[in-house]
């Protein structure tokens, strides 16, 4: 085996490649991962809460092609208050954190 041979994640080989120490490409792909991480978070919940998208989009008074928006990760228009109707009508609670910008940590939890 050859021990110059050096093992580089996928992962920071793009991002070496093009994000480097570039602001506004790192701003991008965070803004990107909050996106992705509320679309999940909010699939999550009406999946354990055994809701179809239509059956919960009536109980916060919207139509299911809202609710199909705000789980598809390339949506842009998530908002706390909506959030809040969502988590509300399945007896949950929003909390907001903040963690170090170093870290790589961006964890889907379930409430």
């Amino acid at each position: 085996m050859n021990k110059n041979k050096k093992t580089v994640s996928a992962v920071k080989i793009l991002q070496n490649r093009y994000v480097k120490d570039q602001p506004e490409r790192k701003a991008s792909i965070q803004k990107e991962r909050i996106n992705a991480q509320v679309a999940q978070l909010i699939y999550n919940l009406r999946q354990e809460a055994g809701l179809s998208q239509k059956q919960l989009a009536e109980k916060i008074g919207t139509t299911q092609s809202v609710i199909s928006r705000l789980e598809d990760s390339d949506y842009e228009g998530h908002s706390l208050s909506m959030l809040e109707r969502i988590t509300s009508v399945l007896n949950k609670r929003v909390i907001i954190n903040a963690v170090d910008m170093n870290s790589n940590a961006f964890p889907v939890q379930r409430v």
